[in-house]
């Protein structure tokens, strides 16, 4: 069994969207112990977009179906797309199955630029009509950094979880089982995640 740890590390070099909050950590030596407070934002580092992040309506973050999030997934690679993945390069590539994690051009990258690769409208039409539950990508967002949200919300909207900001550098398209567990956060609208596939 091979695992691959597919989060970016947090920290304060994290990179972040623009007008998020950049992490920060002060940790406090307590004589018997060490303790830290953290200071971020819900879509820190690797995340997970709940729906009511851009809906403003329906579930939160602490009410995501685990099931979407757990469970066999495969990984494709579309470095070659370009700025734009559109659904000609998903064809043929989403047959039995319900998560796809997406391989870009950006992967291992750590500075941000405003055109990483993102996924066209028409992409998610066909990831919501082939009955894909859960969407990640290795960029700092599923939609374009010149967006009106219509990409979030028709995924969203659809019931398909996003993730974010993934780290698939050291990955090879294929098959795997993912486990993607956000914090239990009540109420709100994304949060930081662990997660990791597992190769058979």
């Amino acid at each position: 069994m091979e695992i691959f740890d597919v989060t970016r590390p947090l920290s304060a070099q994290t990179l972040v969207y623009p007008g998020d909050s950049k992490p920060s950590f002060i940790q406090r030596d307590e004589g018997k112990y060490l303790i830290s407070d953290l200071q971020m934002s819900t879509h820190s580092g690797t995340h997970i977009d709940a729906p009511v992040h851009y809906l403003k309506f329906g579930d939160t973050i602490d009410s995501l179906p685990l099931n979407s999030l757990i469970g066999p997934c495969r990984v494709v690679d579309v470095s070659g797309a370009g700025r734009y993945i559109k659904a000609s390069h998903l064809a043929g590539k989403t047959k039995n199955i319900t998560r796809l994690l997406l391989k870009t051009s950006f992967s291992g990258q750590n500075q941000f630029i405003e055109n990483y690769p993102s996924l066209s409208l028409d992409a998610a039409n066909f990831l919501t009509h082939s009955g894909i539950q859960c969407i990640g990508i290795d960029s700092p967002s599923i939609e374009s950094y010149h967006c009106d949200g219509t990409v979030h919300r028709e995924l969203l909207g659809k019931g398909c979880i996003i993730i974010e900001l993934l780290d698939l550098s050291s990955v090879p398209e294929g098959d795997y089982d993912m486990i993607a567990l956000p914090l239990r956060l009540e109420g709100l609208d994304g949060s930081p995640a662990r997660v990791v596939l597992i190769k058979t």
